[in-house]
């Protein structure tokens, strides 16, 4: 994934930046970098490698160089940025936040066109962050270039273009990724996380539209480019990345998931065939659903494990799985006091792959735990996404469902028509899907969020809400 912060100030804005940049270290594990611009010293730029330490130690001493008014900042889970383009636009800093699906496609028409070279990151791959550059580049005013990059892209682009007048701000074409504006008397940021100002002296402004344009100085926020009709923000931010703190179209991210786990005990509680003794989350994202569970059903909340933070890094940081599998179930301790001889109802935010929350139920089955019941806080995931970069599954095959799918079908290539009768949780297919993960992962029972649940969970109309990876439907 990736998030972002920008501050324009007419003082210094480095402090803001550094502690904004920071509050979103959540979102990324790869690279992190600042871009400033101070009209005595120009442009001037850090990124450090974050995959073996913190943003912050990373970033004391370029802090204590850097000096300007304006400045964007980057999380990044992939390409390293901001980069510094010079361009017949003039001088600029970018940062971006999405996933280019036709990465080819436009760089060979850039070639085409007289482009001469995109530098190769490792694993010989094109910086996505340059090749949007690239595309705005090929037109005559920075607006236009931002308009064209988020037509032409084939997936999403969320960006900052940091120039020595002031900061553009892009949402992305169909407002997939939030991007948030604070203010407080000395100027304005620019933001993916709404609670990263809030600190800093900050105060919420607005939120930008989907593709919305705007440029952003100390002294005010101008819309160049207005946003477009059709909203499909990702779902996911409420249900598991986003941070528990934050607010996106007016929904917060801990307030919905109360509402998830509300609807998963009355589910439960309508079937009347689970008897928990206790109900806990899945550390971290699944803690507040499972509070709204217990809130809903009087069921008693508990914390049968906990996660050890200090030292270990965050699980998906490693590039090998079986290496992100062993730091996720070493985080994890045990409390056998909690667990020996209970029922437990465990609520994690998804299943992806299945292996950590096998796992961790053996893990449970082994301190004593008498049952182990799993309720996931969103529906089955059956479609890798087509627009975020926010997992790390190279193909729909890691999936678990779609495992168990080719299984239930023999063969591994299902038509759309078999793949939409197992994401329909009233249909004969869906409760075998289920049914054969639960005996595979050995859960005593298993029942997923529904879609209809969660949307209204969320509260927003299912248009404006992209869940292509749980119904494959755009």
């Amino acid at each position: 994934m990736g998030g972002f912060f920008g501050a324009a100030l007419r003082t210094d804005c480095v402090f803001d930046l550094f502690y904004g940049t920071d509050y979103h270290s959540h979102l990324g594990t790869k690279r992190a970098g600042l871009a400033v611009y101070d009209r005595e010293k120009g442009f001037d730029r850090a990124i450090h490698n974050i995959e073996s330490s913190n943003f912050r130690p990373k970033f004391d001493d370029d802090i204590l160089k850097m000096k300007g008014n304006l400045g964007i900042g980057c999380i990044s889970d992939y390409e390293p940025q901001p980069l510094i383009v010079r361009s017949h636009l003039g001088t600029y800093a970018i940062t971006t936040v999405g996933k280019v699906n036709n990465i080819k496609e436009l760089s060979d028409k850039l070639f085409n066109n007289g482009f001469s070279h995109f530098q190769e990151m490792s694993g010989g791959e094109i910086n996505p962050t340059e090749l949007t550059a690239a595309l705005i580049n090929t037109k005559s005013s920075i607006v236009e270039g931002i308009r064209y990059a988020q037509e032409v892209i084939r997936g999403s682009m969320t960006m900052l273009l940091l120039t020595k007048e002031g900061i553009y701000a892009a949402r992305d074409k169909f407002g997939r990724t939030p991007v948030q504006i604070g203010r407080k008397d000395l100027g304005y940021c620019v933001c993916f996380e709404s609670f990263s100002y809030l600190n800093l002296g900050y105060r919420f402004n607005r939120e930008l539209g989907p593709a919305e344009v705007v440029f952003i100085t100390p002294d005010g926020v101008e819309t160049v480019a207005p946003p477009m009709e059709h909203m499909r923000i990702c779902t996911f931010l409420w249900i598991y990345y986003g941070f528990p703190a934050s607010t996106y179209e007016k929904r917060n991210v801990d307030d919905v998931r109360y509402s998830c786990g509300r609807h998963l005990a009355m589910r439960d509680i309508a079937k009347g065939k689970t008897h928990p003794d206790i109900v806990a989350g899945v550390p971290d994202s699944g803690v507040a659903h499972a509070v709204g569970y217990s809130n809903a059903s009087g069921v008693p909340y508990s914390r049968p494990f906990v996660k050890y933070t200090p030292t270990w890094p965050r699980s998906f940081m490693p590039t090998i799985q079986s290496r992100r599998n062993l730091i996720a179930k070493m985080k994890l301790i045990p409390i056998k006091e909690l667990i020996e001889g209970r029922k437990l109802l465990l609520i994690d935010d998804s299943i992806v792959r299945g292996t950590q929350l096998r796992e961790t139920t053996e893990y449970l089955y082994r301190n004593g735990a008498k049952e182990v019941h799993i309720r996931p806080a969103c529906p089955p995931l059956v479609f890798g996404c087509k627009y975020l970069n926010f997992s790390r599954s190279s193909s729909e095959e890691e999936l678990i469902t779609r495992r168990v799918i080719e299984r239930l079908e023999g063969t591994k290539e299902p038509t759309e028509e078999t793949l939409t009768r197992y994401t329909d949780p009233d249909s004969e297919e869906y409760e075998a899907m289920l049914e054969a993960i639960r005996k595979e992962m050995n859960f005593t029972s298993l029942h997923y969020h529904r879609l209809d649940d969660m949307i209204e969970a969320i509260g927003l109309e299912p248009c404006k809400l992209c869940t292509y990876c749980w119904s494959g439907k755009e």
